[in-house]
């Protein structure tokens, strides 16, 4: 009972954490108009600029990204051919999964070890605009990659211990058309 009271309350804080993300997104884009914009009357109309404006919306541009990514992630938005794999049988379906996890785990451990490694490197490197440590840039690798790390060990852990439904183990849509759902709505649903 404990655990799956438990598992309720990481799903709960995992979604709000995620929409706490989206709405960090939402932020970024609107400082990108906002800058980019701006920067573009005033060439246009008072033949000046602000550079750090240019600086900025690219550094914007990298943590939305990577954020995106993130989000896309946990909600199993990313298109992918799952033909073959909707032909397998559960089991089948389960340890493709397992395999891709794991290297998708994989990869996240040399992005975190890379990223943080560049992140340590240009601590004391400036931007040359604001004056900003670059590592601002590389440190939202080491975000990216911790963050994913946690999403991706949670899904192993479930499919792992089979807390997870057979319609969740198919993790990519095939087209955007499909609707969106979160990982746990389909398990959700099963339950009412």
């Amino acid at each position: 009972m404990t655990t799956g009271v438990s598992a309720d309350i990481i799903t709960t804080m995992m979604d709000g954490y995620f929409k706490f993300l989206k709405m960090v997104i939402a932020i970024c884009l609107l400082v990108m108009v906002v800058l980019v914009f701006g920067n573009v009357v005033l060439r246009y109309a008072f033949n000046s600029g602000i550079s750090l404006s240019e600086e900025l919306s690219r550094w914007f541009f990298v943590w939305m990204t990577f954020i995106g990514g993130l989000v896309g992630l946990h909600e199993r938005s990313h298109l992918g051919f799952d033909m073959f794999v909707n032909h397998l049988a559960p089991l089948g379906k389960k340890i493709c999964l397992v395999m891709s996890l794991g290297l998708m785990i994989f990869c996240c451990l040399i992005l975190l070890q890379g990223s943080w490694e560049q992140t340590i490197i240009n601590l004391e490197v400036r931007a040359p605009t604001s004056g900003l440590s670059m590592a601002f840039i590389y440190g939202m690798g080491v975000f990216f990659a911790i963050n994913a790390l946690i999403v991706l060990l949670l899904d192993l852990y479930r499919v792992l211990f089979g807390r997870m439904s057979d319609a969740e183990l198919v993790m990519v849509r095939e087209t955007q058309d499909q609707p969106e759902e979160l990982p746990h709505d389909v398990a959700d649903d099963k339950k009412t």
